[in-house]
């Protein structure tokens, strides 16, 4: 059975995308009765095969997100059946998709479609990407939440089956001896403890980045205590000047610390390090950040929107992301209140063990085999 995986809209495994990919198939298991084939762009022969060798046919297309749309559109489903291929994984599923299959297929979806599909401007686009998911013999999200935004947006998929993302346990654990340095040096930042941690991309309101401001002056103001706000994450220029001014303006501007994009391997000890995980994004689909954290040993506070809430399993303390004061409140109680940090940090760490990349990966493999057979 040859099982095809699209690479192409994952920004060359820099974007969410691309490392779930990249954790996927660090963590499949081998079969004997299945050959993965992945392709895409040129560029992409080498960024998945980082443990394992798995054939990469390269589609040579001008690098454009016109070219991308163009040949999924017309040639995808024919270059899966020229290339022998039993099924295919489109794992950029809500933006990259044909419109119609002779080869079965399976979506992943790992985003809030409403949102992925509103950033695709032209009226066709959107129509083919409705229409590929519709007719698609299986749609994997990664949770309630966004398999009922799914038929909020009037996707009739035959087919939608959870599969939650998974943590990489050997980087994300509790570390004691993190709690003996007065700075974490991850290079290039020396970065002052105690302080409270956003990991998450500066690219939109929905982000929630300059209330979380707010609500972090409001808590300075009421505790007198010495934490920073770490905001981790890479930052899109149309938005990042609001939040920088957002910063500057707080009369706390020197306790607040904008990375800018964090690498990856360095953020196990971001977390580790933290006093609490602060998340107010409301446009979350997925909420690793969040799992993250709990593995990491370290008590969240989060949105009840989005995903947050039910990937969290009510082991977090919930906010409205509008309300300044209540989120400012639960700041305080994750710092101060040593019975709720110890329950919130027991309870997570126990919770956090039912998400792993190798459940991910054999879940998704048993769906994508039992549709190949379905046929």
């Amino acid at each position: 059975m040859r099982i095809g995986i699209d690479t192409f809209g994952l920004e060359h495994g820099q974007s969410g995308f691309g490392k779930y990919l990249m954790s996927f198939l660090d963590c499949m298991k081998d079969d004997p009765d299945v050959e993965v084939v992945l392709f895409g762009p040129e560029k992409d022969r080498y960024v998945y095969n980082r443990k394992k060798n798995y054939e990469y046919i390269p589609v040579h297309l001008k690098e454009s997100l016109w070219a991308e749309r163009n040949w999924h559109r017309f040639c995808a489903d024919s270059f899966a059946r020229r290339n022998r291929l039993d099924a295919v994984v489109y794992v950029a599923g809500a933006r990259l998709i044909p419109s119609s299959f002779r080869v079965p297929s399976v979506a992943v979806v790992n985003e809030i479609a409403s949102t992925g599909l509103s950033t695709i401007g032209n009226f066709f686009d959107r129509l083919q990407v409705r229409k590929g998911l519709s007719k698609a013999d299986c749609i994997i999200v990664p949770g309630m939440f966004v398999k009922k935004d799914l038929a909020r947006c009037g996707i009739k998929c035959r087919r939608v089956e959870i599969v939650h993302n998974g943590i990489d346990h050997s980087e994300f654990f509790q570390d004691p001896l993190s709690a003996e340095s007065d700075t974490v040096q991850i290079n290039p930042f020396a970065i002052k403890k105690p302080y409270l941690l956003y990991a998450s991309s500066i690219k939109g309101p929905e982000k929630k980045h300059i209330e979380l401001i707010k609500a972090f002056g409001r808590f300075k103001e009421k505790t007198g205590l010495a934490h920073r706000l770490v905001l981790a994450g890479s930052i899109e220029e149309n938005f990042s000047k609001e939040v920088a001014k957002a910063a500057f303006e707080s009369p706390y501007a020197s306790d607040i610390f904008i990375t800018g994009y964090f690498p990856q391997e360095g953020l196990p000890e971001l977390y580790r390090n933290s006093d609490g995980c602060i998340f107010p994004s409301i446009n979350e689909g997925v909420g690793l950040p969040v799992l993250e954290a709990m593995a990491s040993g370290i008590p969240v506070a989060c949105t009840k929107a989005g995903v947050l809430q039910e990937i969290s399993g009510g082991n977090a303390l919930y906010f409205n992301s509008d309300d300044i004061e209540g989120m400012s409140l639960c700041m305080e109680q994750l710092v101060t209140d040593e019975k709720i940090r110890g329950q919130l940090i027991e309870n997570a760490a126990h919770w956090s063990e039912r998400f792993s990349w190798e459940k991910t990966a054999s879940e998704t493999l048993e769906i994508v085999k039992g549709i190949v057979k379905g046929n």
